[in-house]
């Protein structure tokens, strides 16, 4: 099974809105096999709710982070991850450093997409920052949602 790790900072913003814009991309897709789409922090308080920003502003496009709940990354999930798509460049950096077996599977997900920068975290700010980032990470999902299919689809994935 095909599975998908996203990582910011806390978990409560930028990671499970990726996942949840993520896991609605493949449904629509109608790709093969179920697919495990996860998210996890750097710096997470483990069991933390998406922010309210983050919750309203996917819950108006039809998709629900009620449930969320915060976890801090760790070497198990990076481990059963296919790929482990970062918002930043400088947590790929720590992450590879803390599990160097693994870092190749640790990239940026914007890199995904054919770009190279960093997604802005909106915590603290406005709800028109967190309504920029969703709109961002749907730009990046649409972008990087093929690439990723192709790459982790049943012939490509690794064994066991």
């Amino acid at each position: 099974m095909p599975t998908v790790l996203f990582v910011c900072t806390a978990n409560i913003c930028r990671s499970p809105a990726a996942a949840a814009l993520f896991a609605d991309w493949v449904r629509r897709q109608g790709l093969p096999g179920e697919w495990r789409v996860r998210s996890a922090g750097t710096w997470a308080e483990a069991g933390a709710p998406a922010s309210t920003y983050s919750r309203e502003v996917l819950a108006a496009q039809g998709l629900d982070l009620g449930e969320h709940q915060s976890r801090r990354v760790d070497g198990n999930l990076v481990a059963e991850a296919d790929v482990v798509l970062c918002m930043t460049r400088s947590q790929c950096e720590a992450l590879r450093a803390e599990f160097p077996r693994l870092a190749d599977r640790i990239v940026p997900f914007s890199s995904v997409a054919g770009y190279n920068y960093d997604v802005a975290d909106p915590y603290g700010g406005p709800r028109r920052g967190y309504e920029e980032m969703v709109a961002e990470l749907r730009d990046l999902v649409e972008r990087a949602g093929p690439r990723l299919a192709a790459r982790l689809g049943p012939a490509n994935l690794r064994a066991g």
